[in-house]
């Protein structure tokens, strides 16, 4: 009877989580004018350790991209890499940030995560040092984009994109859901890159 029991518990839950994570990662493109504070003034970490201002982005369009290593958006890698591919030459840059704050699923060391994004995904782009995104010991910059951010909010899951334009400001927030190659987010970037 017990084991009944326990069987329906762990049932119940699968379904509730699963419920939650649908619902957060719904697939939302939110869309604002250039406004708000620009994000110019943090800085992060390369994996290496070494600081990485936001102010080397003044001029460009950057996609900057919470990650993980295990989660079932892991493969967006590969779009990601495409868009670096795609706009490069023209001022863009993706930016990745991998995060564990998501169910665990970025329990690698910063080396890890570095082999892992250039073996499995071939990616060019900045792959930063691991930075917490939720709770009051967040990254600065991620607290200023759920904060105060013309698109404001939680970050709901891994894989949620930042467009931010030349002026630093943040022009757009894609969820999750929304694959890298979404017709949205090209032609955002497309209008943020001056056509």
């Amino acid at each position: 009877m017990l084991k009944w029991i326990l069987l329906a518990v762990a049932l119940l839950a699968a379904g509730a989580a699963a419920l939650f994570i649908s619902r957060v990662t719904a697939s939302r493109v939110h869309t604002a004018r250039s406004a708000g504070e620009p994000v110019h003034g943090f800085t992060l970490r390369t994996a290496t350790g070494a600081p990485a201002p936001t102010s080397a982005w003044a001029g460009q369009v950057v996609l900057l991209v919470n990650t993980a290593s295990k989660c079932g958006y892991t493969k967006q890698y590969d779009g990601l890499e495409a868009l670096q591919d795609r706009f490069a030459a023209r001022g863009f840059t993706v930016v990745a940030v991998p995060s564990n704050d998501f169910l665990g699923q970025e329990p690698g060391s910063d080396a890890e995560i570095q082999e892992f994004c250039k073996v499995r995904f071939s990616t060019s782009f900045p792959v930063m040092a691991k930075e917490r995104v939720l709770g009051s010991d967040a990254h600065p910059l991620f607290r200023r984009l759920q904060d105060q951010a013309p698109v404001p909010g939680r970050i709901p899951w891994n894989f949620t994109k930042y467009l931010i334009g030349r002026d630093g400001r943040v022009l757009a927030r894609f969820d999750p859901r929304v694959d890298p190659l979404d017709p949205r987010v090209e032609a955002a970037i497309t209008a943020a890159l001056g056509g």
